[in-house]
Order: C-alpha cells, then structure tokens, then sequence
C-alpha cells in the first residue's frame, strides 16, 4: 500500500525561542519536497522534528497507509545529517554493515548488498579502507550509502551533497529519482538544486510561516 507523509501545524523551538510555527504539508508516494531559506531559519530543526530526533512544540507528523500504523515516521526513515555518522577507524564495510544491521529493512522493500551500494555511488573496490582514509567526497558518498543498503521509504536530508562535486550531484540526483519511483518519499534541505522535481517548503525563521509552492 503507498503511504503519504502528512505535517499539521507543527512548531519547534531553539532554546527558548520559537523558530518556526504551522507548516503544514502532504507528500504522497513517490513526491519530493525541497526545503530551501536563509541560515538559521530552521531547515534543520524541521528535518530534525520531521525524523523524531526532536521534540516539536506543537502540531503531529504521520506516516498514511503504513501497515501496522505506525504513526510518527522515525520507524520508516533514513535521516542524512551535516555529519556522516560513520567511525572514521572503521572500514567502509565495517561502518556499512552496522549500519545494515541496525537499521534493518522497513516492509516494503529491502536493501542491496554493501558492495552493490558502494558500486552505485561510484566508489566500487575500497570499501575495505577505513572510513578515514578517504577524501571529503568520498566520505559523504560512502555516508548516503546507507539510504541504500537498508531500506527505508522516507529519506530526510540535510545538505545530502556538501562537498560533492558536479558529477557526484548528479549520480546523487539518480538515487533519489529512483527511490521516488518506487514509491519513495524524499525531504532535503539545501541550498542547491537537488536536480529532482520537487514542491519547495520556504522557510523565513523565528517564528516565520513556511510556504510551500
């Protein structure tokens, strides 16, 4: 059964400050959404409420035609933060396969092996290196390999291709209109084009009202 990812009315504090108040949107099966505003408007809190990492102030996230009903959507997402959340002593394969094994597959759908996503993000053969070896690049490619290798329908992503260089944006952007195809959900946050159609959530800060178009 698709499912849909709504928002109502949410509202989420900085410190004792709120920084943004009723956002509402639906994004069905298969659509994307852009999160786009100036630093420090709230992109990240807001990616970070919408993946259950924080607490919102007000207003409810719902994930639509899960089955069992699961509610808020933390059990069906893949959050990509600013950090790539890998142990720099680890190898690629040791850092990817407890990932594999921590996230699991939500149902629906399954993840592909570790050298099949190291291979679908251009970096084939060294995932026997540790993680630390490698540069800023290759690092964060070898980070969105975790979208891959569990599966998750909902990915919720924070500035995905910082230090990707053209043609990784583009191998990127393949990814996602993939995931969207099979009836994925992406939400991004980034101040550049993420090369996918995509509604745009704009985002003014403290306070402000977001406005998707």
């Amino acid at each position: 059964m698709p499912i849909s990812l709504a928002v109502e009315d949410l509202s989420a504090k900085r410190g004792e400050d709120l920084i943004f108040h009723d956002i509402s949107f639906v994004l069905e099966a298969g659509q994307a959404l852009i999160v786009t505003g100036p630093n420090g408007s709230g992109k990240s809190t807001l990616l970070r409420v919408l993946a259950g990492l924080l607490a919102a102030e007000t207003g409810k996230v719902q994930i639509k035609g899960a089955v069992p009903d699961i509610g808020h959507p933390r059990e069906l997402c893949h959050y990509l933060g600013h950090h790539n959340a890998m142990k720099r002593e680890l190898t690629v394969q040791e850092n990817l396969s407890f990932w594999k094994s921590f996230m699991g597959d939500s149902a629906g759908g399954s993840g592909i092996g570790i050298e099949a996503a190291t291979e679908a993000l251009g970096l084939g053969g060294i995932s026997h290196l540790p993680f630390g070896y490698l540069s800023a690049g290759q690092q964060r490619r070898m980070a969105m390999a975790k979208l891959l290798v569990a599966y998750r329908p909902v990915w919720i992503l924070d500035e995905p291709t910082a230090a990707l260089d053209a043609a990784a944006d583009r191998l990127f952007a393949g990814l996602v209109e993939r995931h969207l195809r099979t009836g994925g959900i992406a939400i991004a946050a980034t101040h550049q084009p993420l090369g996918v159609a995509a509604q745009e959530l704009r985002m003014t800060g403290f306070a402000g009202v977001g406005d998707v178009v």
